[in-house]
């Protein structure tokens, strides 16, 4: 019984997860963050190759 006590006591198992789901969180808004500059990026330089053909 001491030793299933010890065993629900111990949180490092549990601050473990908790890291990891910050870090996909992290990666996730990263993700989407870089897909929305990579947009804008595309659609900048597409303006600028028309412009630059029209030119």
């Amino acid at each position: 019984m001491q030793k299933i006590r010890i065993f629900l006591r111990n949180s490092k198992g549990a601050t473990a997860i908790e890291y990891g789901l910050i870090a996909a969180l992290i990666a996730v808004a990263a993700i989407a963050a870089m897909q929305g500059l990579g947009n804008q990026l595309n659609t900048t330089f597409t303006n600028v190759s028309t412009s630059m053909k029209a030119s």
